[in-house]
């Protein structure tokens, strides 16, 4: 396939984007690379190779069983934690196309930006901040899975602009690239939007509940809310080196996540029946990692390896709870401390 007159299929790639892509776009063979050096692939770019490397991964798989906002829905349409990630993607893809910024960075670093995230969602995030000296943060923690933990301890050796992307992605980070900047508004955007539509499918609020001077903003439902501020970002930014929203839109959208957090996500009151619910599983998390950290043993051999390789304890523990799936962690829980019924 490769010859001294003729250029392999990354090369031809790589030489679209430098033709293609704004001159603030991340190139792909100006990467800063991976911590171990690898050869290069004949057909995908570094950035190809991250994203396809997330999308086999086990944690990345795992996230159809993790919680988003409602815990355990019986529904078949809320959201997991998995359709958010697919969600932050789609809205993150056409942001950096319509800016011709990377398309394939962008992708890999939404794809892979929540695979820290524990069971029960923020609620399961929330006890192992508290259990663990060093404390716990999910975008750390997704860090550490695709460095570290993947592969029984090889991690998936993904480039530098990927990771940063991944560990800034939240509303306090500052990502070095455009195309991290792209997924960490996405992740907001898709996060309040989904988020206002599993709460309105629940019956805790109506659309009409969202306070009017936020809604006159930015609108009066979920598909033109997205729409709206995704042309609004691309307004914004555009041929800029900057992700940028507009000064009114950035204050209704602060005002509307206020709004959620008040209402929905720490909406303890009865109509709130998934909320009522997270102490429960709280609770579940925090007996869990107390047991595993007296029985390190019992653990899976891929976390004992990783204990073996210098590992510290009570970290490798949070690996392996943050990594459960809701169902995986209460089906452990009724294992380990709910009496059977004995057969003579």
């Amino acid at each position: 396939m490769h010859n001294c007159t003729m250029l392999t299929i990354r090369e031809q790639l790589e030489k679209n984007e430098e033709i293609t892509l704004s001159k603030y776009a991340c190139l792909a063979n100006k990467s800063e690379g991976r911590d171990k050096k690898e050869k290069d692939c004949e057909l995908r770019t570094v950035f190809q190779r991250d994203r396809d490397r997330i999308i086999h991964c086990k944690a990345f798989r795992r996230l159809k069983h993790k919680t988003q906002v409602f815990l355990i829905p019986e529904g078949d349409h809320y959201r997991t934690r998995l359709t958010h990630t697919l969600e932050v993607s789609q809205i993150a893809r056409t942001i950096a196309k319509s800016l011709r910024l990377n398309e394939d960075l962008t992708e890999a670093i939404a794809l892979g930006h929540d695979l820290g995230h524990t069971p029960f969602g923020h609620a399961g995030e929330a006890v192992l901040n508290k259990l663990l000296p060093q404390g716990f943060e999910h975008c750390v923690q997704s860090v550490r899975i695709v460095e570290k933990v993947e592969r029984n301890g090889q991690g998936l050796n993904l480039t530098k602009e990927v990771r940063d992307g991944i560990l800034n992605h939240r509303t306090s980070g500052n990502p070095k690239t455009l195309e991290g900047k792209i997924v960490r508004l996405s992740d907001k955007i898709a996060y309040i939007n989904h988020d206002i539509d599993d709460a309105i499918t629940a019956k805790i609020l109506k659309e009409s509940d969202l306070p009017k001077e936020v809604t006159d903003v930015i609108g009066n439902s979920v598909k033109s809310r997205i729409d709206f501020l995704i042309k609004d970002i691309v307004k914004n930014s555009y041929d800029v080196n900057d992700i940028l929203m507009s000064k009114n839109v950035e204050k209704a959208i602060a005002k509307l996540r206020a709004w959620l957090f008040e209402n929905v996500y720490n909406n303890n009151n009865k109509k709130n029946l998934a909320k009522t619910e997270e102490k429960k599983a709280q609770k579940v998390v925090e007996m869990l990692f107390n047991y595993y950290k007296d029985k390190i043993d019992e653990m899976p051999s891929e976390y004992i390896k990783l204990l073996e390789d210098g590992e510290d304890k009570l970290q490798v523990v949070a690996d392996y709870i943050s990594g459960m799936t809701d169902d995986y962690a209460i089906n452990k829980f009724k294992e380990l401390y709910v009496p059977v019924g004995w057969k003579g």
